[in-house]
């Protein structure tokens, strides 16, 4: 970009050159070289086409993510996506085991409401669930009557949720909690402030004999709007009553399944055909000890121990468990592709003569998704509520740990094993097969990429020369990253779309790509960009994010011919064809203008025929007016796709692409069905 600006100063002294003296001839040739933009054509051919994968594009969700100690400098990433993201649960901490299975124990976030004249608040091992044995147990040392009077409200905890919880008006919540006492309790269950000064919705759990643990349950309808809200358990009376499992959430979530609506209707926006789940680095964890373990993560919430992610250095409840990524894929009526613990950690590693209990609990797993409702494992399923099998066909055998000592021996039981119980299911390595070919049977290999904007844009061809026999490309991770990127600029945005159009392209043998990360709470980003920035109460897409909704027509989709007849090296594009709702088929046509010059374009189709409704077409451009450009809270819509009529469509057409933009024609075609070609009939060398 540098080179190209020093140009354009250096044609624009020599306009003034010739302007001065006068040297008409001169001017009129500079004044050529640089107000005529760049010229290119674009000849589409119907005719040669080739079906698309439907599994293309889908999404990668984790948890947290880990930065790439080579660029990064091994700083850890802790967005909170799940606990404090896309799972509705609004408490942070809610069975007190944060703070280790030690007691006395850091209860953080919960904090105490009152001082130590009035209130003792400690930690022990009394819980009524085995694998979560610490509860919180609060000495009440004051009285609604007598010498020590309780202040006003009463004493008690409060928890602030992830950096606040968004209580809004008219809308219900459920407190879910589990209590004991030696006497009656009086306890007041608010939403309030921050400061605990507004009451936003408030009941009272009231009882005589609660001498034994005691699940109680309160609806909460809030009467006002807040943000930063928190939840309060207060009493006035004197006594000690322990707290355990804690749970309060909104009741309205995505299909009523836990999830936060909004975040996840921006998902379901962008039509991912597979989730890849539960994520990477926190599959495996930097020491075994602490990766996540899917049994650990199934049953009642209450009894779900939880763990310590130490990739990112945070504690999760595992609220979102193996069961509710399942759900969530269901729910987006995508595919999942579970990627489990291959006995590797970032630290430590399990010899491969003894990794046969891993290989086993990955087993179990498969069964606990697929098996028969009267099976060990899909009993526990059905007990969870879907006694019908999930639609898992895809798994991944581990993450990024194909140069570590033990994963070739460690791969291949696993691939026996699955490939012997589940002959159906396709299975993934982490080995990177697309310059030389795998020394060990898969279905997929699996494909990272994080680097510059230039880089990426200049790796659209990259899979051009890869070998078509073989397992087919997962490319589950790729971004713009580093300076290029900011938290999310178009430049970074219109270079991955440049790198998806050469996936497109090269879709008959990268059969699935997926942007990573995902999501970032904005309250603890460490890493930068992600495609959904959000907070308690807002969210908002970044620039990449838009160009997700460029391609989410891609998956199944026809592909044709598209050859650029052009000098220049900054421009790519592609087209299909597909189909909406309503059966009407529309050629899509996508193209990158990622140089700092106007491009008049002209467009040739051939083979393919298009209506004469014109209102039907339409014209849709992502660009900005600095490439740095980004969306924020504050303007959450200052780079997004703008959509106008194309008023000239047809066969032939001129058209302009902007500097720095994607573009995106979409042409209603005469004909409500595109017949798919029984052969591939388009050859790589023609796109």
């Amino acid at each position: 970009m540098g080179e190209k600006m020093s140009s354009c100063k250096a044609s624009c002294v020599v306009l003034l050159v010739c302007f001065i003296v006068g040297l008409c001839s001169v001017c009129q040739c500079s004044a050529a070289e640089v107000d005529a933009n760049q010229t290119a054509n674009l000849i589409i051919n119907g005719s040669s086409t080739r079906p698309i994968p439907e599994t293309l594009f889908g999404i990668f969700f984790e948890v947290s993510f880990l930065l790439s100690i080579q660029e990064f400098d091994s700083r850890l990433e802790i967005n909170h996506a799940g606990a404090g993201g896309i799972w509705a649960e609004l408490v942070n901490n809610r069975g007190f085991e944060a703070g280790g299975q030690n007691t006395p124990s850091n209860i953080d976030p919960w904090s105490i409401i009152g001082d130590q004249s009035s209130l003792i608040v400690s930690t022990d091992r009394s819980s009524c669930f085995e694998r979560n044995k610490v509860a919180l147990r609060m000495d009440v040392l004051c009285d609604s009557t007598g010498g020590s009077i309780c202040p006003a409200g009463g004493v008690g905890i409060y928890n602030p949720g992830f950096w606040g919880m968004n209580i809004e008006q008219g809308k219900a919540y459920k407190v879910v909690l589990y209590v004991r006492s030696l006497g009656s309790i009086n306890v007041s269950v608010s939403l309030t402030s921050s400061d605990g000064s507004q009451i936003l919705a408030s009941a009272n759990i009231v009882d005589s004999d609660v001498s034994n643990w005691t699940k109680a349950e309160v609806q909460l309808e809030a009467k006002g709007t807040n943000p930063n809200s928190r939840l309060q358990l207060t009493t006035s009376r004197k006594g000690v009553i322990w707290f355990d499992q804690v749970s309060a959430m909104p009741l309205d979530t995505y299909k009523g399944h836990g999830f936060r609506n909004e975040l996840i209707e921006m998902i379901d926006d962008i039509k991912p055909q597979f989730v890849r789940f539960p994520g990477g680095c926190f599959v495996e964890g930097e020491w075994l000890r602490n990766a996540f373990r899917w049994k650990e993560s199934i049953g009642p919430w209450e009894e779900r121990p939880g763990h310590f992610g130490d990739v990112w250095m945070y504690w999760t409840d595992d609220g979102l468990g193996y069961f509710e990524f399942l759900q969530l894929t269901e729910d987006l009526g995508a595919r999942p592709i579970w990627v489990f613990n291959n006995g590797i950690s970032h630290q430590d590693q399990v010899d491969t003569t003894a990794v046969s209990p891993f290989v086993q609990e990955a087993l179990d797993g498969l069964e606990f998704a697929r098996g028969d409702s009267n099976s060990k494992w899909g009993s526990v399923r059905a007990a969870m509520g879907h006694p019908e099998p999930f639609d898992l066909k895809y798994v991944a055998v581990g993450n990024e740990d194909c140069g570590k000592k033990n994963y070739r021996g460690n791969y291949i039981k696993f691939y026996n094993a699955i490939r012997s119980a589940y002959p159906d299911i396709k299975i993934i390595s982490n080995c990177d097969g697309s310059s030389r070919s795998l020394d060990h049977p898969a279905d997929y290999y699996d494909y990272h990429v994080y680097t510059s904007a230039s880089n990426l844009f200049s790796m659209t061809r990259q899979f051009d020369r890869t070998s078509r026999t073989g397992p087919k490309a997962f490319v589950s991770e790729y971004a713009v990253t580093g300076k290029d990127a900011g938290t999310g600029s178009l430049l970074a945005a219109l270079a991955e779309a440049g790198f998806l159009i050469g996936l497109e392209k090269n879709s008959d043998i990268v059969e699935m790509a997926s942007y990573a990360p995902l999501f970032v709470n904005a309250n603890d980003r460490r890493w930068s960009p992600d495609a959904i920035v959000f907070n308690s109460s807002m969210h908002y897409g970044t620039p990449s994010y838009w160009v997700q909704k460029f391609f989410r027509e891609s998956s199944g989709a026809t592909l044709l011919d598209a050859k650029l007849q052009t000098n220049s090296s900054t421009l790519v594009a592609s087209a299909i064809t597909w189909q909406n709702s309503d059966g009407k088929t529309y050629l899509k046509i996508k193209i990158v203008n990622f140089g700092n010059s106007k491009v008049n374009l002209k467009v040739s189709i051939y083979g393919l025929g298009l209506s004469s409704q014109s209102s039907g077409s339409t014209k849709t451009v992502l660009t900005s007016s600095n490439l740095m450009d980004e969306n924020s809270f504050a303007n959450p819509k200052k780079v997004v796709p703008a959509q106008t009529t194309l008023e000239n469509a047809g066969k032939d057409m001129d058209v302009v692409l902007s500097p720095y933009s994607l573009t995106s024609f979409d042409l209603l075609t005469e004909s409500n069905n595109i017949r798919m070609p029984q052969t591939d009939s388009l050859s790589r060398s023609s796109i």
